[in-house]
């Protein structure tokens, strides 16, 4: 299997929306978020290549864009948690021209301190 990664950090605010979250967590405060994107696929495509880093590296800035600077309360449906980040950054990739991917998995890290996956098909 051949798996090609790329990455992007970005700041981004927050406050837990869930019961009795801790007192930090329940006020706005922000994060560095670094966003790693694998492209995962048995074959490379017709080029030699998994799929172009340059597309790959485009289409994860691109789709961290949309959170930096951002609270992510304002674009993440219920609880922002790192989860939800993920996913929504999974959904945004998944459209990319890489037709030798069947795979691909985001993962984010918060702080540093923790990191949370979402992983699905490409086709």
């Amino acid at each position: 299997m051949y798996e090609l990664t790329v990455t992007e950090s970005f700041v981004a605010q927050h406050y837990l929306t869930v019961p009795n979250p801790p007192t930090d967590e329940a006020a706005l405060h922000s994060h560095v978020f670094t966003a790693e994107a694998t492209f995962r696929g048995p074959e490379l495509g017709e080029y030699g290549y998994l799929l172009d880093i340059d597309l790959a590296l485009d289409a994860l800035s691109d789709a961290a864009e949309r959170y930096r600077d951002e609270t992510l309360n304002d674009h993440l449906e219920g609880n922002p948690s790192a989860e939800r980040l993920a996913r929504a950054l999974f959904d945004a990739l998944a459209t990319v021209d890489a037709p030798a991917a069947t795979e691909l998995t985001v993962t984010v890290r918060e702080d540093d301190v923790a990191s949370v996956s979402f992983t699905g098909d490409l086709r």
